[in-house]
């Protein structure tokens, strides 16, 4: 891969992650609601899902998608639902203070915040258009196995350090003590956000 080709897909790939969405809202939600090591365990088991659709890209299988949809609207709506329970689990948030807050983030594991960040990924066919679409210049049928993974460890290596820094500095910064403050409200609002997207989705429009 040119050096000039890799400079264009990191380019789309920043583009890409830092576009606000529900892998947004669920990184930001679990790392005001329970600790900064959750956001980034979030980002990185996100990142390892895109990392898979960047695979199945230089593999040709990220076709089946374009000529499947059914499996398109399946995928989809599984994504939406898990989008809808998520939502709820903020709507019904309750505070939490003192006592409670910890008992409440040692309840929320490590492998619970690694589930949202992967399931955010693999239940979006949307991230497979995403690569069908803007990645396919990059895809060649020649491609050397460098070049290939080059073009996986560069989507995977973005997206996976966006997520990770916005965790990272959110963590850091006074916002989240006045955030966690509200937290119940915090929750409330991202658990809005979440349903809004499942509802974007189950009405047709994607992610």
């Amino acid at each position: 891969m040119l050096l000039t080709d890799w400079f264009s897909l990191l380019a789309i790939c920043l583009m890409g992650a830092m576009f606000p969405g529900a892998s947004l809202a669920v990184v930001l939600r679990n790392t005001l609601n329970h600790s900064r090591l959750h956001g980034m365990v979030t980002g990185i088991s996100h990142a390892l899902g895109i990392g898979l659709y960047a695979l199945l890209s230089v593999l040709g299988l990220v076709l089946l998608l374009q000529q499947s949809p059914l499996l398109v609207k399946a995928i989809s709506y599984a994504g939406a639902v898990y989008l809808l329970w998520l939502g709820y689990q903020g709507l019904i948030a309750k505070a939490h203070t003192g006592r409670h807050a910890a008992i409440q983030t040692h309840q929320t594991t490590l492998l619970d915040a690694a589930r949202d960040g992967l399931l955010m990924a693999l239940l979006n066919p949307k991230v497979g258009l995403f690569f069908l679409a803007l990645f396919s210049q990059f895809v060649q049928e020649n491609m050397s196995f460098a070049a290939k993974a080059v073009f996986v460890s560069t989507i995977t290596l973005v997206d996976g350090g966006w997520y990770v820094l916005v965790a990272s500095v959110l963590s850091r910064s006074r916002l989240l003590d006045t955030l966690r403050q509200q937290q119940v409200w915090v929750e409330r609002i991202l658990g809005g956000i979440l349903i809004l997207l499942a509802l974007k989705i189950l009405l047709g429009n994607g992610y």
